[in-house]
């Protein structure tokens, strides 16, 4: 990996309302570390109108050597795809709901801790994908939890207790769809619960979806969680939550550098948490190392 690259000037891209963490104070925390360091910064907080071509303009004018997204994942894919096959570098100081791509990353969850990565740090370059031409960063899917992350999109109110109580309620009444997915290795037809595209791992909430996932191995893959009686629930989320699914006859895991996706009776998706609808053909592209993270450095061997 690259050395430490000291930052002299910094963009910060601040959602004051993401998940539910107080931010009243995230100002004058960082004004204080910039302070210290003798850092010259300046803050962007994203307001919902017109955020991607505001961010791309103020990167072209401030002309930062790093940006910094504090937020959840909707703020972390805002500032990727401002920063995406540059050689400006993206940061992270996770403060939404679930921050799967910071944990993913080995990234601390405390925002001094991931505020001092400012100083102290690795560069990595990291694979992305798109999906019928919209970028994906971390985790998107059909099916089940596609339906959960719209349905909680609506709610008032957020974080994981939200989020299970809505994932409960659907479950209950929920039908499978059937997909076809074409992969250069292989192929699958049939009913699915869900499934998930992704060269991560886990979603924000721990779910280990794809353990054995390589964020920079140009290879991604497709998760299968197939259609499966309501009494094997309880062991299907224990494989899940133990890093096992492998263990469960109902999840299926292809690795694969490109693949076609057919929606038969669902055209629902979600991308790095938000929702998007993508139509009965999903083309998915991997982009290898297009992406360039702040990250810990790594203890010397």
């Amino acid at each position: 990996m690259p050395k430490n690259i000291s930052f002299q000037k910094i963009l910060f891209v601040i959602n004051p309302i993401s998940g539910d963490v107080d931010k009243s104070d995230l100002g004058t925390v960082i004004s204080e570390y910039c302070h210290q360091y003798h850092l010259k910064y300046k803050i962007y907080k994203t307001t919902g109108e017109g955020d991607f071509a505001k961010l791309k303009q103020l990167i072209k004018t401030y002309d930062p050597d790093a940006v910094f997204a504090a937020g959840g994942d909707g703020t972390v894919s805002l500032a990727a795809r401002a920063v995406n096959h540059t050689s400006l570098p993206l940061g992270i100081i996770p403060l939404g709901s679930g921050n799967g791509l910071s944990k993913d990353l080995g990234i601390p969850q405390t925002i001094e801790e991931a505020l001092a990565l400012i100083t102290n740090h690795t560069i990595k370059g990291i694979d992305t994908l798109e999906l019928n031409g919209h970028p994906c960063f971390h985790i998107s899917d059909l099916g089940f939890n596609a339906l959960v992350v719209a349905r909680y999109s609506e709610a008032e109110s957020r974080g994981p207790q939200t989020y299970a109580l809505i994932a409960l309620q659907e479950y209950l009444n929920y039908e499978c769809h059937k997909y076809r997915v074409e992969t250069d290795q292989e192929t699958f037809e049939g009913d699915a619960f869900m499934l998930t595209i992704t060269n991560s791992n886990a979603f924000g909430s721990n779910v280990k979806i794809n353990p054995n996932g390589i964020i920079d191995d140009g290879i991604f893959e497709i998760c299968l969680i197939e259609s499966f009686p309501k009494m094997a629930a309880f062991k299907l989320m224990y494989n899940l939550y133990t890093e096992t699914p492998e263990d469960s006859e109902y999840t299926r895991i292809l690795p694969c550098k490109t693949a076609t996706i057919y929606n038969y009776t669902d055209t629902l998706a979600q991308i790095d948490g938000e929702v998007v609808e993508l139509g009965r053909k999903i083309e998915v592209k991997l982009l290898p190392k297009s992406l360039r993270v702040v990250v810990p450095t790594e203890p010397l061997t």
